[in-house]
C-alpha cells in the first residue's frame, strides 16, 4: 500500500497536502489521518507524515499511532468526520456540501477485517 492509494480519496489527499505544507491539521485531522492511513502506510511513514504537522512532535505522533493501532480503530464514516470537524479550525473535509466527499469507504480498499468488524458492529447493534 502506498501514499498514491491514499490520494484516491479527496479528503486524504487534502490532509496529505496540508501535512506536506507543514500545516496544523488539528487533533481530529490527525486522528482521522491515522485511522485511515495506518491501513496504507508503514508505522514509520505514518509517523513521519504526522510530524510534518506544525504542532505535533515525534513522541505525540508515536503515541497517536500506538493508540489507534492498539484499539484497532476503524476508519471513520463521513458523518463522524463532519461531526469532529465542528470541534476544530482546520477543515478535515475539503467540500462538506458534496455528499461523496470524505467517504473513505467509497474510494479506498481496506483490508477485509475492517469490513468484517463493521458488519459485526451493525449486527450486534441490530440485536439490541
Amino acid at each position: 500500500m502506498t501514499v498514491e492509494e491514499l490520494r484516491k480519496n479527496d479528503m486524504m489527499s487534502h490532509l496529505l497536502d496540508a501535512l506536506d505544507g507543514g500545516k496544523d491539521i488539528g487533533h481530529y485531522g490527525r486522528l482521522v489521518f491515522a485511522m485511515v492511513a495506518r491501513h496504507f502506510l508503514s508505522e514509520d511513514e505514518l509517523i513521519s507524515y504526522l510530524q510534518q504537522d506544525s504542532d505535533f512532535s515525534e513522541a505525540e505522533a508515536r503515541s497517536l499511532y500506538k493508540q489507534v493501532q492498539g484499539k484497532d480503530y476503524n476508519p471513520p464514516r463521513r458523518e463522524r468526520v463532519l461531526e469532529w470537524q465542528q470541534h476544530q479550525e482546520f477543515p478535515i473535509c475539503p467540500n462538506p456540501d458534496d455528499p461523496d466527499t470524505c467517504n473513505v469507504y467509497k474510494d479506498l480498499q481496506f483490508p477485509e477485517h475492517v469490513y468484517e468488524h463493521i458488519s459485526e458492529y451493525y449486527e450486534h447493534k441490530s440485536d439490541r
